[in-house]
């Protein structure tokens, strides 16, 4: 049977549900990797998604896992690509490698510059901003992949202002993207903030807000800093002093997680898309917690 592609489960629901992973770095790990996937699987997501790495660093891994994934469990795979790292023809050519393995979901990206690089410079004959990249699969590929692409609810990084950066979003969108997956954000105001800009220049695809529940503190902060995502001085409050308790920060971190989804749902979100950290059971809790939301 064809792998399907999003836009036409969006078609099919209003609400979905998705997970993503990162591919492990050893083979060693590939067997437990895949244990928890399949796990996860169970909650019965919509389609799930496989990182690329900062500067392309997992290009093969990403390629394997994301085939292996959507062959095992029969489940629509999102197979991440960057412009960071790579020459238009080498774009091309992992792309048409994932039409041989039958991937025709492709999220769209920039990309993270390898760490430490602090000026990067796109490669030579490579593409500098992530719509260029959107509109070469959309003009050379046709209607073989359904792309999404990235958005940024507190804005970009690197963009002047909040609506400068919807005016980029809306420019990948008008190159082929065709839904949007934000990045994590602790403060729900910040995502409906972003649909009503993004709605008010004219976009009308769906936006998925990423969810990246409270797992570990220290290295959420570390993160952040380097992602540019904000954390409230409400969750300074509530985990600074259960730092070093990660015991204690998972479960209080999936009452929040919670009861962020259950108000990101009730005001309308068209679903949820998990950046699980290739974890299990904080997430499947959270997961069970939202059934009503979710059947």
């Amino acid at each position: 049977m064809p792998v399907q592609k999003i836009i036409d489960i969006f078609g099919q629901k209003e609400v979905t549900l998705s997970f993503e992973f990162f591919p492990p770095k050893e083979n060693s790990q590939l067997t437990s990797f895949y244990q928890v996937v399949e796990d996860l699987v169970r909650l019965n997501p919509d389609f799930i998604s496989v990182t690329y790495g900062a500067g392309g660093s997992t290009r093969e891994k990403t390629m394997e896992v994301s085939t292996e994934l959507q062959n095992r469990f029969n489940i629509p795979t999102v197979h991440h690509i960057t412009c960071v790292g790579h020459s238009k023809q080498e774009l091309i050519d992992i792309l048409d490698l994932m039409k041989v393995n039958e991937i025709v979901n492709v999220l769209a990206l920039r990309g993270d510059p390898p760490r430490g690089v602090k000026k990067w410079e796109p490669e030579p004959n490579g593409f500098e901003y992530a719509y260029q990249l959107c509109d070469l699969i959309s003009k050379s590929y046709g209607d073989s992949f359904s792309c999404g692409v990235a958005g940024f609810p507190e804005g970009h990084p690197e963009a002047l202002d909040k609506d400068t950066d919807a005016k980029y979003l809306k420019n990948k969108i008008d190159h082929g993207g065709e839904f949007i997956i934000t990045q994590l954000f602790y403060d729900n105001k910040d995502y409906f903030e972003y649909v009503s800009r993004l709605r008010n220049i004219g976009v009308k695809n769906r936006i998925i807000p990423g969810i990246l529940p409270v797992f570990n503190f220290k290295n959420l902060k570390n993160f952040c800093a380097f992602c540019g995502a904000s954390i409230p001085r409400r969750l300074h409050d509530i985990f600074g002093p259960l730092e070093n308790d990660l015991e204690a920060t998972v479960e209080r971190g999936v009452e929040l997680a919670t009861e962020q989804c259950r108000e990101l749902l009730e005001g309308g979100a068209p679903g949820l898309h998990f950046y699980t950290l290739n974890k299990l059971n904080p997430i499947k809790e959270i997961v069970h917690n939202l059934e009503d939301y979710l059947l």
